[in-house]
C-alpha cells in the first residue's frame, strides 16, 4: 500500500458511527441532532470548535420539526437530523450555520456525519410525493427509502460521482482554481461522471478538457462522500504523459504546474482534495517515484 492510500484511510475512516436506518423508538428521542432550517445547520455561537445539539430532542428546546430521521449511533449515541420552518430563530448561544462555515469548526468526524445528515434531510424533503404519479410517499422498513403505495415507486438518495485527479510530473503537481473557489486557492482537477463513463475515461476526458494535457498511470486514491452538492468524490493520481498546458478558462480560471516547496492555497484539510495533495507531497519528499 503506498504512502498516499495508507494517509487516505487513516483520514477517512476512522469512525465508531453505525449507520443504521430506523430509530428505536417512535418519538424523536434524546441524542446527537443535526437540525438544519433550510441550508443551515444549528450549532453553537463562536470561534471555538462548534458544538451541534446534544441530549434532548429540538421539541424539548422549543424548536418545531417539520421532519426528523434516525441516521444511526455514534458510540453510546443515537444520531438524528432534523429540519425546521424558514425564518425559525435559534435557541439561545446557538445559530444557523452553513456547512462551509463549519469546516475549521466542526472536527472530521462530525463534519462527516453533518454532511450525511444535510443530505438524508434533503432526500426526505424532495421525496414526500411520488414524482410518477404525485401520490404522498412513507418510508420503506428496513431500508433507506420512501415509497409510493400507489404505484410502488422506490426514491433512494441519490449520489453524484465526481471523479478527482492529481496529475503529477516528477516533483510538479497540476493544480487549478475554479472560479467558484475562494480567492487565491487552487485544487486538483475533478468533474463529473457523464452518462456511459467509467472512472478511468471521465479522468482522462476531465483532464483533457481543463488543461488540454494527456495523462497515464492513473491510481486510486480514495473516496469521500461531499455534500456541494450531492457527489460522491473519487480521487486518482496520474502521472503528465504529453501535451502544452491550456486551462479551458470557461472551466478554469487559472492552472499551473506547482513545486511541493511553492504551493499555492491549498483546500481545508476536511476535504478529500486536501489530503490527496498532501499525501502526494509527502511521498514525493520522502523520495517516493511517481
Amino acid at each position: 500500500m503506498s504512502v498516499g492510500i495508507s494517509y487516505a484511510l487513516k483520514g477517512l475512516m476512522n469512525s465508531e458511527f453505525l449507520p443504521l436506518c430506523h430509530s428505536p423508538q417512535p418519538a424523536p428521542g434524546a441524542g446527537l441532532w443535526f437540525v438544519f432550517c433550510g441550508e443551515r445547520l444549528l450549532a453553537s455561537e463562536g470561534t471555538d470548535a462548534a458544538q451541534i445539539l446534544d441530549g434532548d430532542p429540538p421539541p424539548a428546546r422549543g424548536l418545531a420539526l417539520l421532519r426528523w430521521q434516525y441516521l444511526g449511533r455514534l458510540g453510546e449515541r443515537d444520531c438524528y437530523s432534523g429540519e425546521v420552518e424558514a425564518e425559525t430563530p435559534a435557541p439561545a448561544g446557538m445559530d444557523w450555520y452553513s456547512l462551509r462555515r463549519l469546516f475549521a469548526r466542526l472536527s472530521d468526524e462530525l463534519f462527516g456525519l453533518a454532511a450525511r445528515a444535510y443530505q438524508i434531510v434533503e432526500w426526505d424533503r424532495a421525496h414526500q410525493f411520488c414524482g410518477g404519479c404525485g401520490q404522498p410517499t412513507r418510508l420503506m422498513p428496513g431500508e433507506r427509502a420512501r415509497e409510493c403505495p400507489n404505484c410502488g415507486r422506490h426514491a433512494y438518495p441519490r449520489l453524484s460521482p465526481v471523479v478527482m485527479i492529481l496529475v503529477r510530473d516528477g516533483k510538479r503537481l497540476l493544480l487549478a482554481r475554479s472560479p467558484r473557489f475562494v480567492p487565491e486557492m487552487f485544487s486538483a482537477l475533478a468533474g463529473f461522471v457523464e452518462p456511459g463513463e467509467s472512472l478511468e475515461e471521465t479522468a482522462h476526458r476531465e483532464v483533457r478538457e481543463e488543461v488540454g494535457v494527456e495523462i497515464a498511470n492513473l491510481r486510486y486514491f480514495a473516496s469521500q462522500s461531499w455534500p456541494f452538492p450531492h457527489s460522491m468524490m473519487i480521487a486518482f493520481t496520474a502521472d503528465y504523459a504529453g501535451g502544452e498546458l491550456k486551462p479551458d478558462l470557461n472551466e478554469i480560471e487559472a492552472a499551473g504546474w506547482y513545486e511541493v516547496d511553492a504551493l499555492p492555497m491549498l483546500p481545508h484539510r476536511v476535504s478529500i482534495a486536501r489530503r490527496l495533495i498532501d499525501a502526494v507531497v509527502a511521498e514525493i519528499r520522502s523520495g517516493g517515484s511517481s
